[in-house]
C-alpha cells in the first residue's frame, strides 16, 4: 500500500501495556510494518497487566492462531541486543514511539545513555532527525522529570503525556486508551479511526446528535 509506514515501537516500565497493545493493533490493522522492543521492566509491566511471560508479539498484534508475525510486517528486537537493525541510522523508518514512557527511559534518553536497544534506538531517531514520540505517563511531575522533557523537547523528540480528553464522553477504559493512541499516532502521521475529532463533536452538539 503506498502509504505504508514503517514505525519502531518501544515498551519501558510505566504502567500502561493497553496503550502500548492497541497502537500495535491498529499499525498492524492499518498495513504498516512495527519493530517492537520492550525493556525488562517493560516486559514485567507486559506480564503483569496483560499477562504475557515473555515479550509476545503475536499476541500484542492481535494474531490468529498460526500467524507469523514477520508474515504480517511484525518483528521483535531484544532490549539486550544494542547491534539490531533499529539501532542503525542506516536503517530507515517513519518514526518511533516510547509507548509508554517511564521517567527512568525518558531520564535515559535525555542524558544521551544508550545502553539498551530501546535507548540507542531513540537517539538514533534524533540524531537521524526522525521522529520521536514520548509518551510519558507517570504521575506526578517532579523537576528532574520536567527538565528532562525540557531537555529532550529540545532535542528533537515530541513529548505526548498519556492525558486523555474527557470531551468526547468516553463510556470505557478503551475509550480512554485510543484517545491517548490516537494522539501518538497522529503525531506519528498515521492515519487512523479511533477518536471522533474535536471539530465532529462540536458539529454534534450544533445538530443535537
Amino acid at each position: 500500500m503506498s502509504n505504508q509506514k514503517r514505525i519502531v515501537v518501544g515498551i519501558s516500565g510505566a504502567s500502561g501495556a493497553l496503550y502500548a497493545q492497541r497502537l500495535i493493533r491498529v499499525l498492524v490493522g492499518g498495513g504498516h510494518e512495527v519493530h517492537v522492543t520492550a525493556t525488562g521492566p517493560g516486559q514485567r509491566l507486559l506480564h503483569d497487566e496483560l499477562g504475557m511471560e515473555r515479550l509476545d508479539v503475536a499476541q500484542l498484534a492481535g494474531l490468529a492462531d498460526g500467524e507469523e508475525p514477520e508474515s504480517c510486517g511484525v518483528y521483535k528486537h531484544s532490549w539486550k541486543d544494542v547491534g539490531a537493525v533499529i539501532a542503525s541510522g542506516s536503517f530507515l523508518h517513519d518514526g518511533m514511539v516510547v509507548i509508554p514512557c517511564s521517567s527512568n527511559t525518558l531520564g535515559m534518553i535525555a542524558s544521551g545513555v544508550g545502553d539498551n536497544l530501546l535507548t540507542r534506538a531513540a537517539h538514533v531517531s534524533l540524531k537521524e532527525r526522525r521522529k520521536l514520540v514520548l509518551v510519558h505517563r507517570e504521575m506526578p511531575l517532579g523537576m528532574i522529570d520536567i527538565e528532562n522533557m525540557r531537555r529532550v523537547t529540545e532535542a528533537g523528540a515530541i513529548v505526548c503525556p498519556a492525558n486523555p480528553g474527557f470531551y468526547l464522553l468516553p463510556k470505557t477504559v478503551d475509550d480512554l486508551v485510543d484517545f491517548v493512541v490516537g494522539k501518538a499516532l497522529d503525531l506519528l502521521g498515521v492515519e487512523h479511526g479511533l477518536e471522533v475529532r474535536w471539530e465532529e463533536q462540536l458539529g454534534r452538539a450544533a445538530t443535537g446528535r
